[in-house]
């Protein structure tokens, strides 16, 4: 009888329900490396939901920190307040943040002065209106003085604020005033006459369409939104007149929404001298120690901003999904 050829298997004698040895071996090797796997992605998944409780505790310890913890200092000092950009609700120059500020410096005795560095092309008459009585509140119950510094702009809303201080300094060259108030907008019913496109807008109330840039503006709407800026115009002007007092030189321009240099606004009595925040700390306030009491965002903020919100939203899903299951 001749030999099986070398390369043959071996005839397979097991059971064919049981399967052979080399095939056991396999299947276990599968299941153990299975296993194995699962342990190390629960190791790493407990890893990541410690790292997101790191960064969550830093966030909020960091945040706390740079809003509550910026601002001391163990001697005299001059305090400094940043009103930068534009002024609304929603800007680092609301009211509730500048005036946050201003309540920090003007209750820290160390405090001998505070400064407000102003860079602003205006903004909200709501909000400029608030840090204007503010600062006159702030004023009468401590009996400190408040500077404010133009550097580039400080106009419109911007100069409204810096009314309210005690004396205002500027650079020759710095913008200054527009004493005014503006509404803007845009009308399209002529553009869409050309296109044949009517407006159906249906209103309950005569004037509910009122500023509706796609129908023309009736008369007496047009009279109505002037009258309301008129308004608006006359607090500001009480204001300024109440802030500068006899040292503001009137004349038919001052209230009329021109911006003047810094060398004009002077001569006009809209700013007091030239000068910057070091020289009034310096010279003025008697305390060359500057202390910065500007809002700062948070961590938590920057983080948001910068990474955008997927990463706030993964660390809300981690730390849900924490609950009991690191066991």
């Amino acid at each position: 009888m001749s030999a099986l050829p070398p390369d043959t298997p071996p005839s397979r004698t097991e059971s064919p329900t049981q399967p052979a040895a080399w095939e056991k071996q396999v299947l276990e090797k599968l299941v153990l490396e299975v296993v194995n796997e699962k342990r190390r992605a629960r190791r790493w998944s407990i890893f990541f939901r410690f790292v997101f409780l790191g960064i969550l505790a830093l966030v909020f310890f960091g945040g706390v920190l740079a809003e509550y913890g910026g601002s001391t200092s163990s001697g005299p000092h001059t305090a400094l307040i940043e009103l930068n950009g534009e002024i609304s609700i929603s800007s680092a120059a609301s009211a509730d943040n500048i005036n946050a500020a201003l309540q920090d410096a003007f209750s820290n005795p160390q405090a001998k002065g505070v400064i407000l560095r102003i860079n602003s092309p205006g903004g909200s008459p709501v909000q400029a209106s608030q840090v204007f009585a503010e600062i006159e509140r702030l004023r009468a119950k401590y009996n400190k003085p408040v500077y404010a510094v133009c550097e580039e702009v400080c106009a419109s809303g911007a100069y409204y604020v810096a009314a309210a201080a005690n004396d205002i300094y500027v650079n020759p060259a710095s913008l200054v005033g527009s004493i005014g108030v503006l509404m803007d907008g845009f009308g399209f019913s002529g553009l869409m006459d050309k296109l044949g496109v009517t407006r159906r807008l249906l209103t309950a109330g005569a004037n509910k369409g009122f500023m509706d840039p796609f129908t023309p503006m009736p008369e007496d709407q047009k009279t109505y939104a002037l009258g309301m800026l008129e308004q608006i115009h006359k607090q500001f002007i009480a204001a300024v007149e109440k802030g500068r007092g006899s040292r503001l030189k009137v004349n038919d321009e001052t209230f009329s929404g021109l911006v003047w240099t810094g060398e004009s606004a002077v001569k006009q009595g809209l700013a007091d001298g030239y000068g910057n925040v070091d020289q009034i700390a310096r010279d003025k306030i008697k305390a060359p120690d500057i202390v910065d009491y500007t809002r700062q965002e948070n961590v938590a903020e920057r983080l948001v901003k910068r990474f955008g919100a997927s990463l706030g939203m993964g660390a809300v899903r981690e730390l849900s999904n924490l609950g009991w299951s690191l066991r």
